[in-house]
Formats: C-alpha cells, sequence, structure tokens
C-alpha cells in the first residue's frame, strides 16, 4: 500500500504525468485502472522503506494477511446473521471501501474546492467539502498536496477531520510519535494558497 501510494505521488510530482496516476483517464477507463489492473513500469524509480516502516511487524501483518483478517469477522457475522450477514458485513464492505477510495482520488485529483496550488506540477489536488466524516478527513485532498507529511488533513476551520483526532488520541496513548502538521517541516517549494 505504501509503495503503490509513493509510485502514483511520485508520478505526480513529475513535470509530465501519465494518465494513470494523474486519475486523467475519464470516468470509467480510470475506475477499470485503479481498480482491474497494475501498473508496470519498464525502469520504475526505487523506493526505499525506512527501517522502522520495513522492519514493523503489524504492517508486515496487515500486508500479508489483509484478507485472511476478514475470516473472524465473516465467521462472527454468519453466526449472528447467516450468509447474508457475511456478504453484506465483509463482501459488500469491502467493495464500498475499495471503490469509495479510488472514487475520491478519482475527483478529488480533477474537481473541488482548491485551496492551494503548486507551482509547476500537472497534477493538483481538490478538496471535496462534504465526505470529511465518511472519509475520515481524506476528502480534503488539497491539503495533503500542500502538506504531504502532515498527519493533520483538515487545515481549515470547519475542516472535519476524524483520521487527525484518531492519530492524536493514538499519540496520547502512546502508539504513535513525531506526528507532523503543516506547520513542522519547512513550506513545499511552489506552493501558493488560493484566495477564494
Amino acid at each position: 500500500m505504501i509503495k503503490a501510494h509513493d509510485m502514483r505521488d511520485w508520478h505526480q510530482r513529475q513535470t509530465d504525468c501519465p494518465p494513470h496516476p494523474a486519475h486523467a483517464a475519464g470516468f470509467a477507463r480510470d475506475a477499470w485502472w485503479q481498480l482491474c489492473c497494475q501498473l508496470e513500469l519498464s525502469n520504475p524509480p526505487t523506493f526505499v522503506l525506512e527501517d522502522r516502516v520495513k522492519h514493523d511487524r503489524v504492517y508486515w501483518f496487515m500486508e500479508r494477511y489483509w484478507m485472511l483478517q476478514q475470516v473472524p469477522l465473516a465467521l462472527a457475522l454468519y453466526c449472528f446473521g447467516g450468509l447474508s450477514w457475511v456478504l453484506w458485513g465483509c463482501c459488500l464492505r469491502t467493495f464500498v471501501s475499495l471503490v469509495g477510495h479510488w472514487m475520491m482520488g478519482h475527483f478529488a485529483h480533477s474537481r473541488g474546492q482548491q485551496g492551494w496550488k503548486i507551482d509547476g506540477l500537472p497534477v493538483q489536488g481538490y478538496n471535496l467539502p462534504g465526505f470529511g466524516l465518511v472519509t475520515f478527513g481524506e476528502n480534503w485532498h488539497g491539503n495533503h498536496h500542500a502538506f504531504p507529511y502532515s498527519a493533520q488533513l483538515g487545515t481549515e476551520r470547519g475542516q472535519l477531520d476524524p483520521g487527525y483526532l484518531f492519530i492524536r488520541f493514538l499519540e496520547r496513548v502512546g502508539l504513535a510519535h513525531d506526528v507532523k502538521t503543516p506547520g513542522s517541516m519547512p513550506e513545499r517549494r511552489g506552493l501558493t494558497k488560493i484566495v477564494s
């Protein structure tokens, strides 16, 4: 998951970005490419994960066994409500989350409210107000492009960001550390605030 994000992010920072990582192929084709295909490059860039991420047992377990992690939930749902509960609680939930994640990425790279612009880049991020709760704050994608290191995506008054609130909770109980916010790092080169 981290490598897939870094590959897309790397492409979006180049002066010329192909349609696949730019979400620029139109709705239907982008859906097919993102949900059903794998991007393979003849000369891919090299990504090196930090040792603390690369050797983290929790990340390793989640990445390797994500399908098996559905089994306990499926068994519990089956015991309480039968096969229909499994279909609603596992299959449909997985489908909706994957398609919803793609749709948020598609629209957040093509339309919406733009609070920031990064000069010289072909792919910009857009905020999609109204989706903060259902996306856990991922709808503030224009803010993510402006502050890619930041755990806080809802950076302005009224931008609901439950994901950041959860990360702050994890920080308070000692499960997260070194949490970055927009003011934690130097400003991104070419970043311009758009005043509406």
